[in-house]
């Protein structure tokens, strides 16, 4: 077994405690997020998977934020216990600034990466990071549609990663598609 290897199977772990806190809405979820997010940038580093290198350098900055979010809404929310924090529906009016957001980052950003030498899957690996930044978005605001766009991202994500012999990440990815769905009912119980 190579150090990479054992460097993606802790990084899995990682994800997987990651997971737990965002199925539970807790806010440790945010401070496992930013050791998953060193984990990652070197992962997809040496896969040539740069858009999600990227991604996870984003989340490095969306952990903190959501985490400020959040601290914020547990000190003014005076139903949440236990760490979790309400969860609400994201306003209508954001759809479409969404959608337009996305389009325009997944064009600039898929460009970006044909660009770059060596990029291994670059439809994919724009897809991938340009989805996980709205869903991240959403996620930092409670908004439970983001369980919506993680079900795509991490399916997508998946594939991604079968194709790119990052077989340990498919397996976490493959969780969290599962626990994306478990996830959505969950938060609309909440």
């Amino acid at each position: 077994m190579t150090s990479d290897t054992i460097f993606e199977i802790i990084g899995v772990v990682i994800g997987l405690c990651y997971l737990y806190g965002e199925y539970k809405c807790s806010i440790y979820l945010w401070y496992v997020g930013i050791l998953m997010s060193l984990f990652y940038i070197y992962i997809f580093y040496t896969a040539h998977l740069y858009a999600n290198m990227g991604i996870y350098t984003y989340n490095l900055a969306a952990n903190v934020y959501g985490l400020i979010i959040w601290k914020k809404s547990l000190t003014e929310d005076s139903t949440t216990t236990q760490g979790q924090s309400s969860v609400t529906t994201c306003p209508k009016k954001y759809y479409l600034p969404l959608l337009l957001c996305f389009v325009g980052c997944f064009i600039i950003l898929y460009f970006l990466l044909t660009k770059i030498d060596g990029s291994a899957v670059p439809i994919v690996d724009a897809f991938v990071a340009t989805l996980s930044v709205l869903a991240m978005w959403l996620l930092a605001h409670k908004y439970i549609e983001h369980w919506w766009l993680w079900i795509v991202v991490n399916t997508t994500s998946v594939i991604m990663c079968c194709l790119t012999g990052l077989y340990a990440s498919a397996i976490m990815f493959t969780v969290y598609a599962i626990v994306s769905v478990l996830g959505y009912r969950h938060w609309k119980n909440l």
